[in-house]
């Protein structure tokens, strides 16, 4: 496995979007364990893009315009949708400190959406995975797996530290509300601007 690989996907899953803020949403407002149960949530929602992958399927979405295009603005919508949420306090992703816990499984379920309904990631599978299989190899499918499998296990680990991280100063933040409404309003906003920027994007 090559430096290279390992520093362009730390990279890729350093870099903030969807499920990076979604997991630093529940790190401040739920804590370190329900941070853990998004960030897990997150990494399974890599798997149905990994299974399309395999199976050729993310060729077809890449070539065909209308699939693309209602794949993503499935995602568009719906991070939109998270965007209205946590704009009006409520949901798993509130950081005010009326709103009760929601349970590890509805955490996982909507972290497993969030990225499902992302298209780049399918995209991403196609374009920058096989360029790590050697031509030569008689095991392309396994090779694939296994660079997927690094590719998820380093998704799980920053996403929990990005939550472990911010479960720790939740505490602090919890003591200004108004604080904790600006991190909504941001929080919000970031959804906002991820679900129009992909929206916009081209297959």
């Amino acid at each position: 496995m090559s430096p290279e690989f390992l520093i362009t996907t730390f990279l890729v899953v350093a870099s903030p979007g969807t499920g990076a803020i979604y997991t630093l949403a529940v790190g401040l407002s739920q804590g370190g364990r329900k941070s853990l149960a998004a960030a897990f949530g997150c990494t399974l929602g890599i798997l149905p893009h990994l299974a399309a992958a395999s199976l050729g399927l993310t060729a077809l979405l890449h070539a065909s315009a209308l699939l693309f295009d209602l794949f993503k603005y499935a995602g568009a919508a719906y991070l939109i949708f998270l965007a209205w949420q946590v704009w009006r306090d409520k949901g798993s992703l509130s950081l005010t400190a009326e709103v009760g816990e929601r349970s590890s499984l509805g955490l996982v379920v909507k972290a497993v959406l969030i990225n499902l309904l992302n298209p780049k990631l399918s995209i991403f599978f196609v374009a920058f995975l096989p360029q790590f299989i050697a031509p030569q190899s008689t095991t392309p499918m396994a090779d694939m797996l296994m660079l997927s499998a690094v590719f998820m296990a380093m998704t799980f680990v920053v996403f929990a530290l990005y939550g472990v991280l911010a479960s720790a100063i939740g505490h602090r933040i919890a003591a200004r509300p108004g604080l904790m409404i600006g991190f909504n309003r941001v929080f919000a906003l970031a959804f906002f601007a991820l679900g129009a920027k992909l929206a916009f994007a081209r297959a």
